[in-house]
């Protein structure tokens, strides 16, 4: 059976803590395998030492929707600590956060994609920790889309942002405690840093694999599938095509008004999209992009979960469309994610030659090749920090 960071920790002698004060930085998702939350259970176990709570992106109870919708501090209703939200006027906690602590325990689950925030978030709180000589301990979770496969190009410094801090793949295939030991060393974070490990979990297995419940981590997070497909289908957040928020299926659908089915699929047949079936679809935003509109378009239904490649997958779906119907395409404008002038789709992709590569029409397979080289030296760098 699974155990997550938290449920080991628990577990554990009060020695691993050694009498310090502690915060905790989670969501409603963060609670061992009987739904019970993560800041009761320590809060039971350590008593006054758990002195504060923070939360990220979408708030502590992910209650909040979309992109740049801040969420305040507040003081949580059952344990009476303060709540400082690290997606609001400060997205890196201040030294006025850090002195309620001597070690801050992270405790997310993260998705396994480099625009997730989430990881960047922790890894703010790193930098953070390490200039003020706190202590941080990564409670681990699984990478719910396994953690074998490693997909797309790497981020060029020059496009570093909130969604994507460091020059990563789309899909990493790693933990947040095999990240947070990653970025310490390879980028010089130089913070104290311990990860509780997973018990019961290898990297071949996704969240359906482990028998631990599915908490929706963020409000369009809410099944393990809608993760297998977000690596890919996040890139619709640059443009203005719906990603289906405002539906009970986000990211697996994605369409607009003006779409159709076969001018695109005629596009499509450059490449080849192992692992999937792209099904026509119809539907109807209750809020978002073209909400109350019909807008015709495609779910992104995975029937290989092993082969299924989500980046290459929906790159070749945007590629089809923006060359299907060039006159109706349009980009998202700034701002995206605190970002005020460059492109948000550039943001996403990490790179901005790779939109350019996808507008002139080249065949998404042959655009992998200009970043197999970087793609391959990655893997070889992950595999050093593999905890399981």
């Amino acid at each position: 059976m699974l155990q997550v960071g938290l449920e080991r920790l628990l577990e554990r002698g009060d020695d691993f803590l050694k009498g310090q004060k502690t915060g905790y930085l989670s969501n409603h998702a963060s609670t061992d395998h009987r739904f019970v939350h993560g800041r009761v259970l320590l809060k039971k176990k350590y008593g006054d030492r758990l002195t504060c709570l923070f939360s990220p992106q979408h708030g502590f109870f992910a209650e909040k929707q979309d992109n740049m919708i801040e969420s305040g501090h507040a003081v949580d209703a059952v344990t009476g600590l303060p709540i400082f939200s690290l997606y609001g006027e400060h997205r890196k906690p201040t030294p006025e956060m850090l002195a309620h602590l001597d070690v801050l325990l992270i405790d997310l689950m993260d998705v396994g994609t480099r625009v997730y925030t989430f990881m960047h978030t922790m890894a703010y709180c790193m930098q953070a920790a390490a200039e003020l000589g706190k202590r941080v301990v990564i409670l681990d979770r699984p990478n719910p889309i396994g953690g074998t496969k490693a997909e797309g190009n790497l981020l060029k410094p020059q496009w570093s942002s909130f969604v994507g801090l460091y020059p990563l793949p789309m899909r990493h295939g790693l933990t947040l405690g095999e990240l947070a030991l990653m970025l310490n060393k390879e980028y010089r974070i130089g913070v104290e840093l311990d990860v509780v490990e997973l018990e019961g979990w290898d990297r071949s297995r996704l969240f359906r694999d482990t028998g631990f419940p599915w908490l929706a981590p963020s409000p369009n997070m809410p099944t393990p599938e809608t993760a297998l497909v977000y690596p890919g289908q996040v890139i619709w957040e640059g443009t203005h095509i719906s990603e289906a928020r405002g539906t009970t299926q986000p990211f697996e659908l994605v369409g607009a008004p003006y779409w159709n089915h076969e001018a695109i699929k005629d596009r499509l047949k450059q490449n080849e999209l192992p692992g999937c079936v792209l099904r026509d679809v119809v539907f109807e935003p209750t809020s978002g992009k073209w909400a109350h509109q019909t807008c015709c378009g495609f779910q992104i239904c995975v029937t290989d979960q092993e082969n299924f490649m989500p980046y290459r997958t929906s790159l070749a779906l945007f590629q089809a469309a923006f060359l299907a119907f060039p006159d109706k395409f349009e980009y998202k404008q700034p701002p995206y994610e605190y970002e005020y002038e460059r492109l948000p789709m550039d943001l996403i992709l990490g790179d901005g030659a790779v939109r350019k590569l996808l507008e002139q029409g080249k065949p998404v397979e042959q655009i992998e090749q200009t970043w197999q080289k970087e793609l391959d030296e990655f893997e070889e760098m992950r595999a050093g920090y593999y905890l399981y």
